[in-house]
């Protein structure tokens, strides 16, 4: 008997932005999901537009198992994650002990296919740069969402993050924030009036 997917699907219950009032909440599953779409949706752009070799599934693989590590670990907020460089350092550490407990609990036939998904490998760096990319772009539409709605919480998070996003050397990155971001602040009338929707 493995808990493996049971584990994952205890995804839906872990909460993010524990530390700020939220219009609407989102757990890590929703927000995997999204990660998974934006990481697939950047590396087709890398590919179409920058002449990338990018494999787009691959990228929306990682982006849907990327937080897993939080049914053990839950959500630890960004301040405090990233509060000095030693807690990061020992929050990285328990993340990779998450995934390796994860990845003990598959039936010894399959551990081989969720090798590259559970444990990072140095040969799929750059698929998750673009997963980190999709990440912080997600942050980043979560702030719009949340303001849109009125709630001035994100406000500052939403330009800390827009300008990390700014400094981000991925071309796809760049890309992604002229084209497409800017319908985030739309309404849904707004959205449907627009021609070039």
């Amino acid at each position: 008997m493995s808990h493996f997917f049971a584990f994952l699907s205890r995804m839906k219950f872990i909460r993010r932005w524990g530390l700020m009032r939220n219009t609407v909440s989102e757990n890590i599953q929703e927000h995997s999901l999204q990660v998974a779409m934006l990481a697939h949706g950047l590396a087709e752009i890398r590919n179409t537009c920058f002449g990338g070799q990018i494999d787009s599934g691959q990228a929306a693989l990682f982006g849907m198992y990327h937080e897993v590590s939080e049914v053990f670990t839950g959500d630890l907020p960004t301040p405090v994650k990233y509060f000095n460089p030693r807690i990061k350092t020992v929050y990285q550490e328990i993340e990779g002990m998450a995934q390796r407990k994860l990845h003990q609990m598959l039936p010894e036939q399959m551990k081989n296919g969720y090798s590259r998904i559970l444990i990072r490998q140095p040969e799929d760096a750059e698929l998750w740069r673009i997963v980190k990319a999709a990440d912080k772009i997600s942050a980043y539409l979560k702030c719009v969402e949340e303001l849109k709605a009125g709630n001035q919480e994100f406000a500052v998070a939403c330009r800390q993050i827009k300008q990390e996003l700014a400094e981000n050397d991925l071309p796809e990155v760049a890309f992604f924030m002229e084209v497409f971001a800017p319908g985030f602040s739309l309404t849904l009338d707004e959205l449907n009036n627009n021609p070039k929707g």
